[in-house]
């Protein structure tokens, strides 16, 4: 019995066109990588480009498929991190990096996305509290229980501060605003609005970071061995990363910040555009080094001035931390994103 040969017949160019658009969506879907990113805080503004770039697609373009966990009062992120739960953790500043390292913790810092520490000290205005230091010599200072054993301690040893003007700061302005005399501790791109919208007045602003706390902040951590074995994912989500926070500031934000008032309605849209103002007057995200090497941008020096400060305030002792073990500049300062903000910002 003779078995009949079947003909394949070849495909029409529309046949053809959409077998190959199908193979490629499928090869897409595919190549997606799942990455876990845990914040340190609810979304907000200050998380802006990480939304932006899982919103347009950004970090799908990469073939990463992200997934982003909020952290919260309630919720502790960073034990996640070397347990293997998250893959890339957002951390305050250094000084979390550095216990990590002491301790021998197996994380790493691989950008900064805050060139500056929002952490600012607030005063009335027309109170004579106009320049950090005048505020050393305010009768009172607000400082929460986490400030008064790190930034306060620096505070005393470079500019003079006393444990005298120390009251307790519980992250409610009252206090604050009952006493035009005293100073408060407060994030410079929040708390100025919240203090708008309460009182009337816009309260007078010293950065930390203008007056020498030399720290990076938003920093990214992620484990020591991802780096050494799988350092193109930690590039994609870097990369990926600082584009979102370049379209962010100087783009098309609206899809972002809706989805940041949807995952918290504590943090609507118009107080996103409010605190991205702030970023870009003060120069948080964008400025000094990153506006040549990129959003995200670290030098290796300025870590260690902002180590030497700490080791002077009193938190660490000289040489107990391997400082080349705190941060590696291997994903970061090669000029990424800075076409987009030329060609958005126009400079």
């Amino acid at each position: 019995m003779r078995i009949p040969a079947f003909r394949i017949r070849p495909l029409g160019a529309l046949g053809l066109a959409l077998a190959l658009t199908a193979a490629a969506f499928a090869a897409q879907a595919q190549a997606q990588e799942k990455v876990v990113f845990a914040t340190n805080w609810k979304a907000q503004a200050g998380h802006g480009g990480f939304y932006q770039a899982l919103v347009d697609g950004t970090y799908k373009k990469y073939g990463l498929d992200v997934d982003i966990q909020q952290g919260g009062p309630m919720v502790n992120n960073r034990p996640m991190l070397p347990a293997g739960k998250v893959d890339f953790l957002m951390t305050g500043n250094l000084l979390q990096s550095f216990d990590n390292v002491k301790n021998g913790v197996p994380t790493v810092v691989v950008a900064a996305f805050f060139q500056k520490d929002p952490q600012a000290m607030f005063a009335h205005p027309g109170q004579g509290f106009d320049t950090f230091k005048d505020m050393a010599k305010a009768p009172v200072a607000f400082i929460g229980k986490d400030g008064q054993f790190s930034f306060w301690q620096w505070m005393k040893s470079e500019h003079g501060f006393k444990d005298s003007q120390l009251k307790p700061y519980t992250f409610n302005v009252g206090p604050f605003l009952a006493d035009k005399k005293s100073i408060q501790q407060g994030y410079a791109i929040s708390e100025p609005l919240s203090i708008k919208a309460q009182a009337g007045f816009d309260p007078v602003v010293q950065l930390l970071a203008d007056n020498g706390f030399s720290t990076y902040s938003t920093t990214i951590e992620t484990r020591a061995d991802l780096v050494k074995t799988k350092p193109e994912t930690v590039r994609k989500f870097v990369e990926a990363s600082i584009i979102g926070w370049n379209n962010y500031l100087y783009g098309d934000n609206k899809a972002a910040n809706e989805m940041i008032a949807k995952i918290n309605p504590d943090s609507p849209v118009a107080a996103s555009q409010g605190s991205i103002e702030l970023m870009k007057k003060m120069g948080i995200v964008d400025s000094g080094e990153s506006l040549t090497k990129g959003i995200g941008a670290m030098d290796e020096a300025r870590v260690k001035d902002f180590y030497d400060k700490m080791v002077k305030a009193g938190l660490y002792k000289s040489g107990e931390i391997d400082l080349s073990k705190v941060v590696t500049t291997q994903f970061v300062n090669k000029g990424v994103g800075v076409d987009i903000r030329k060609k958005l910002a126009g400079k």
